[in-house]
């Protein structure tokens, strides 16, 4: 960008930011004339995609700060006029404990207020699933959740929900993208006090947390067993200093559990100060939480991410802890939801177990033993309630009972629409207190699901890139793999190749295709070997980066450490196949 298209977009926007905080950035960049930084806030629009925004916080059009927040909700409160349903449309908003995520909460209610939509705002944080249900609960036509999920500090977010509760899908994803991208004047925006007078802005608690906690409560599916024996369960519990800890306190305090929360990380702190990234995906997160545990003989470790919606798991081996993976806790709760309804004769007569495409097939196995009908859907929550959505319009429908994506995101029952920590812990409580009144702890179990129906291990790789050329490093990586796929790696053959892009899958022997993918399209490809198991690629759509998933198994019945060993070599040979294919790439664009 030339420097006096710079400056013209900068005065634009110093213009357009009400916010002193923001525009004092912008002012003193360009009075010490950095062009560098300002290039890097004004080359792009933050882009509004399918779930919303995400972006670093600060002052330019490609961050995010009350202007970017202002413009996004004009466009989706033109959007709610046009296509409500209620004669009456009204929003739901909740924030989490990131850096503005209050203000920017704030702001986008009084742009709401300004359309005549009359906005439900939490007056403090809230999890991200208690939003989903709020929606619902309320009747209203949108939600917003200000949040950046288990992003660094610098980042926040804004992901929009639609009236069954679930995150935008089309038609409404592209209708309000259309919407945000033509807004082109400085938003409308009511005063807050006019707004409070009109009713317009309406403050919300205890009402929707009373209702969403007997919700999470109702997924037990043995309650009693908590109630009588929950205080043999040790619990330690950390939030991560996001909006977990309210919640899930109190929702296993009523069930009978003594929940022992890390204290160095109970309260809300947007800057995350006693780890490296509040994920708990990542074990780093969860030191401290294991430590604690240890000292107290704990049984069990839960972490939730700062918007509650994703739960990591630790639990004892011997003197140490080791982490749960997403897919074996998933596997675990799948295995444990299904055999306690079967066995109390409560399983719905067409029961459906929903999961993404890169999540392990352990679950499925699991799922078709208790003869569920299994469906797959492109990786993002907001999928698999569209499911739920389908099953509920159609007579005689499947009945969803549970489902999950490997990154550690789980719902059981329907009256959240997104993935949910708070009932996933519930229901992690009660499958743990379960299986050790039966005598045997979680890995013990786990080892059992293993015999019964083969062992599975996963690995994700992934990789980020900046800028343009790292555009084209991963352009480049999924061309090629689409023009010349593997025939055969680490000694496996690959039988079939799945392009979700096209929606067809390869026979690799015979060359054969056939168009047999019933999602949307998506930038995916699937590798399918002869045992079964899957190498998938996937360019994430809110991030710079790129992902590969391996997973690999063995057949049922073989011994555990011979199944693990054979099992262990072949995602190591997978993967070091798949970090050259990317070296090669990044060579290839320098």
């Amino acid at each position: 960008m030339e420097k006096a298209e710079i400056h013209a977009k900068a005065r634009e926007y110093l213009s357009l930011e009400k916010d002193d905080t923001f525009r004092k950035q912008i002012e003193e960049l360009v009075k010490t004339e950095n062009w560098k930084e300002l290039e890097d806030r004004f080359y792009t629009e933050l882009e509004f995609g399918t779930g919303g925004l995400r972006g670093v916080i600060g002052g330019g059009y490609n961050r995010i700060n009350p202007y970017v927040v202002q413009r996004a909700t004009e466009g989706l409160a033109t959007y709610v006029e046009k296509n409500a349903t209620a004669e009456e449309p009204a929003a739901v908003i909740a924030y989490d404990s990131r850096r503005y995520s209050s203000e920017f909460a704030h702001h986008a209610a009084l742009v709401f207020a300004a359309h005549g939509v009359k906005t439900y705002l939490f007056s403090s944080l809230r999890p991200t699933p208690e939003l989903s249900f709020a929606v619902r609960k309320l009747g209203a036509t949108v939600g917003i959740v200000v949040t950046a999920s288990h992003n660094p500090p610098e980042y926040n977010g804004y992901k929009v929900y639609w009236d069954d509760g679930a995150q935008i899908v089309a038609p409404h994803d592209a209708g309000i993208i259309e919407e945000v991208r033509s807004v082109k004047r400085a938003p409308h925006v009511m005063p807050q006090k006019t707004a409070e007078k009109k009713n317009l802005l309406v403050y919300v608690d205890d009402e929707i947390d009373d209702a969403f906690i007997a919700a999470a409560k109702g997924v037990a599916i043995r309650p009693e067993l908590m109630i009588e024996h929950g205080t043999e369960l040790n619990l330690v519990y950390t939030p991560l200093h996001g909006t977990g800890a309210m919640l899930i306190e109190r929702t296993l305090g009523e069930l009978g559990i003594d929940v022992v929360t890390v204290p160095e990380q109970r309260e809300p702190d947007g800057e995350f100060p006693t780890v490296a990234s509040p994920n708990p995906e990542d074990g780093n997160a969860l030191e401290m939480a294991i430590e604690l545990a240890k000292k107290n003989g704990a049984d069990l470790v839960i972490g939730t991410d700062p918007d509650a919606d994703r739960i990591g798991v630790a639990v004892p081996d011997g003197d140490e802890f080791v982490l749960v993976t997403g897919n074996q806790l998933g596997a675990l709760l799948v295995d444990y939801v299904f055999s306690s309804l079967s066995e109390l004769n409560r399983l719905p007569k067409k029961p459906a177990f929903v999961k993404t495409i890169v999540t392990t097939e352990l679950q499925t196995r699991i799922a078709r033993r208790y003869g569920a009908t299994c469906f797959d859907t492109l990786t993002g929550f907001k999928h698999i309630a569209a499911l739920i959505r389908k099953f509920e319009s159609q007579k005689n429908g499947p009945t969803y009972v549970i489902g999950g994506e490997e990154s550690y995101g789980y719902l059981i029952g329907t009256d959240v629409r997104d993935k949910d920590a708070v009932s996933a812990a519930v229901m992690t409580c009660e499958m743990a207190l379960y299986h050790r009144r039966a005598g045997k702890s979680v890995l013990g179990r786990l080892n059992e699901i293993y015999l019964e129906y083969g062992y599975f291990e996963e690995n994700t790789i992934s990789r980020y890139f900046t800028g343009k050329s790292g555009l084209d490093v991963m352009t480049g990586l999924m061309d090629g793999l689409r023009a010349g796929p593997p025939f055969e790696i680490a000694g496996l053959r690959v039988e079939t190749v799945r392009d979700f892009l096209t929606g067809e899958t390869t026979d690799r022997t015979t060359s054969a295709t056939r168009a047999d993918i019933d999602l949307p399209r998506s930038n995916v490809l699937q590798f399918v070997f002869e045992d079964g198991s899957i190498l998938s690629a996937r360019p994430s759509g809110t991030e710079p980066k790129i992902k590969f998933y391996v997973s690999c198994c063995e057949a049922p019945g073989i011994a555990l450490e011979t199944a693990r060993s054979r099992v262990r070599e072949k995602i190591e040979t997978i993967s070091g196949y798949v970090n050259g294919t990317i070296d090669e790439a990044e060579k290839g664009t320098q």
